[in-house]
C-alpha cells in the first residue's frame, strides 16, 4: 500500500472555518473519486510531542494501493492542474509518500 500524507497550515487571514467546510466537503469529494484512491482521511493537529507548537495544523492522507497507481493518479496532468488550484487554500505544505513495508492491527 502506499499513502500520500500532506502536512499544511493555512495563510495568514485564512478561516479555519471555512477552510474546514470546504476541506470536508468539495475537496474530500474530489479527493475520493481520484483514481486508484482506497481510503482519505484529514485531520485537525492538535499537539505534537516534545513541541510547544505544532509544526503544522492540518494533515491529510491518501491511500492507494500500490505505487504503479498512485503515481498514474496522482501525475496525472489534469489533476496536477486541479492540484494547483487547491494549493492556494494552504501554505508551507510537505507532501510525503510512503510505501508500506508491515501493517498490523489488534
Amino acid at each position: 500500500m502506499v499513502k500520500l500524507t500532506v502536512l499544511y497550515n493555512l495563510p495568514p487571514g485564512a478561516d479555519h472555518e471555512e477552510f474546514l467546510k470546504w476541506r470536508t466537503t468539495e475537496h474530500q469529494k474530489n479527493n475520493m473519486a481520484m483514481p486508484g484512491v482506497i481510503k482519505s482521511d484529514f485531520y485537525v493537529i492538535k499537539n505534537a510531542w516534545k513541541q510547544k507548537e505544532t509544526p503544522y495544523r492540518y494533515m491529510t492522507e491518501a491511500y492507494y494501493p500500490d505505487m504503479e497507481t498512485f503515481e498514474k493518479s496522482f501525475f496525472d496532468p489534469e489533476y496536477q492542474e486541479k492540484l494547483v488550484q487547491s494549493l492556494k487554500r494552504i501554505a508551507e505544505p510537505l507532501f510525503l509518500i510512503s510505501e508500506e513495508v508491515i501493517s498490523e492491527e489488534n
